[in-house]
């Protein structure tokens, strides 16, 4: 019954209510728009001129003497002859996430990796929390391995000319020295090439990288002469928990591949190439690293490698007795290692491009220059960081905290590629995962194992890490999200008459 008294009411058309914290934090950005928006950036475009030829060799140059030239003398301690083992591990881990990432590059082949893959999978914050792994993925990686260049200089300098740089400009504080000279160099030098251009790039990256092949290939020939069988008797001394430790340890030198998918928006033909060029490095990269490990601990017994990061050079004069073969060993291992720089820094420009372009950090990142058709300032910055975190910061703290970074968006990679079958299933794809979704979840339960395996100090970190990122997203790149800026307004009220 109405009631009378009351006054008449007006029919309304009431503003639909506006998406909870809940909503806007899960977002998703259609898979249509990030490829139809790929390579546009502030004031320009990227250039499409990478062909599988080079996409092969930025995953090669990126992954290929990280673990070997590098960490090798970091993890062998951890895990004793065993150290192979956790070579094929890790190499497993890689191989699992690398099937996800070559589906989704052939899917989404834009220059966000799997930030991008979060964004239209998972929504705005994972994808976020990915990108975020990701700036510590390359961004440390970059000094990690600089810091490695910076050993293999002092070995060249010392079997030439009889000189080495003073430990006190050639190593970080807490490794007795001051500030790590070479490693700011290197990193200074590879940001010269990225200001050049990808395409001139990615050939002084193709002759770095035959250049490191056949050093690894020149040690394997020297050092079987050294092989001594009584080197694996005890082949697991520290049992699975060190072949574990060891194999996290050396999963960031398995991150080539993931750079190669930062290269989509400058790819000739991304769809069929990237896929390609993810697997066919993987495998190239994962096989040198067994034979060159089994070959180092054959050689020299692995209570002796002390935390060398030359500890290839070292082999090649105790088996040789001469100066000469370790030598040349360390002037491939300078050529070899900078390119590792030069293709990791790559990637980590892309990936700030991309999260640049969707709003969530500041627009410098995003900004072309129109002649070179690079994002220069976004270079600049990146390396200087780098550059600084390099001669800084000791190798083994960020190798670790390189791993558990790399972990973690391989992680989400693994269900991203999942999420994307069930919410889009009729999307043309260049490659599909065999036996999903059984294979990326294996991926996914390997990459957790492997994050359990790191040091407390290095969860601490990584924490610390994610705290900061998730203030920044909600101070910034919550409120500048282009992607909610492209939200409709809900309508204003109006009231019939």
């Amino acid at each position: 019954m109405l009631d009378q008294g009351a006054p008449p009411q007006s029919p309304s058309h009431s503003a639909p209510p506006s998406p909870g914290l809940g909503a806007r934090l899960m977002r998703r950005k259609p898979v249509e728009h990030l490829v139809a928006e790929g390579g546009q950036g502030e004031g320009g475009t990227l250039r499409r001129s990478l062909g599988l030829w080079q996409l092969t060799m930025i995953s090669i140059g990126a992954t290929l003497g990280t673990g070997i030239f590098v960490v090798l003398g970091e993890a062998v301690p951890k895990a004793g002859p065993a150290v192979t083992l956790s070579f094929v591990i890790a190499g497993l881990t890689a191989l699992f996430s690398a099937l996800s990432y070559a589906e989704l590059a052939g899917t989404i082949p834009v220059a966000g990796s799997s930030y991008s893959y979060a964004y239209a999978t998972m929504g705005e914050l994972i994808a976020w929390i990915c990108g975020w792994c990701l700036v510590l993925e390359y961004g440390v990686s970059v000094a990690a391995v600089a810091v490695g260049w910076g050993q293999y200089l002092n070995e060249l300098l010392d079997g030439t000319i009889g000189v080495t740089i003073p430990a006190a400009l050639s190593a970080p504080p807490g490794d007795g020295g001051i500030f790590n000279l070479p490693a700011l160099i290197v990193v200074l030098l590879a940001m010269a090439f990225l200001l050049g251009g990808a395409r001139e790039s990615a050939r002084a990256n193709t002759i770095m990288v035959c250049v490191k092949i056949a050093a690894l290939l020149l040690f394997c020939l020297i050092g079987i002469q050294g092989f001594r069988s009584g080197n694996y008797a005890n082949f697991m001394p520290l049992g699975m928990a060190g072949v574990s430790a060891a194999g996290a340890t050396l999963f960031f030198s398995y991150i080539g591949f993931d750079a190669a998918s930062t290269a989509g928006e400058e790819a000739k033909n991304a769809q069929r190439d990237l896929p390609r060029a993810i697997m066919l490095s993987l495998v190239i990269v994962t096989a040198l690293y067994v034979v060159v490990a089994a070959v180092a601990v054959g050689a020299k017994p692995w209570r002796r490698f002390n935390d060398s990061e030359a500890a290839l050079a070292q082999i090649m004069k105790d088996v040789t007795g001469q100066t000469f073969w370790g030598t040349l060993l360390a002037a491939c291992a300078v050529i070899a290692i900078a390119s590792v720089v030069l293709t990791v820094l790559y990637g980590q420009t892309r990936i700030l491009f991309a999260m640049s372009r969707d709003g969530l950090v500041p627009k410098v990142f995003s900004r072309v220059h129109p002649r070179t058709g690079t994002p220069r300032a976004n270079t600049v910055i990146v390396s200087v960081f780098c550059g600084v975190l390099a001669a800084a910061i000791p190798l083994g703290q960020l190798a670790d905290a390189t791993s558990i970074g790399t972990l973690f968006a391989f992680a989400l990679v693994n269900v991203a590629v999942v999420v994307l079958r069930r919410t889009r299933p009729q999307m043309p794809r260049t490659f599909r995962v065999p036996l999903s979704p059984v294979l990326p979840a294996l991926g996914f339960a390997l990459c957790v194992w492997m994050m359990g395996s790191l040091s407390a100090v290095t969860w601490v970190v990584f924490g610390g890490w994610m705290a900061v990122g998730l203030v920044f997203y909600f101070v910034y790149g919550h409120r500048r999200s282009r992607l909610a800026a492209a939200e409709p307004a809900a309508p204003a009220v109006t009231v019939e008459k």
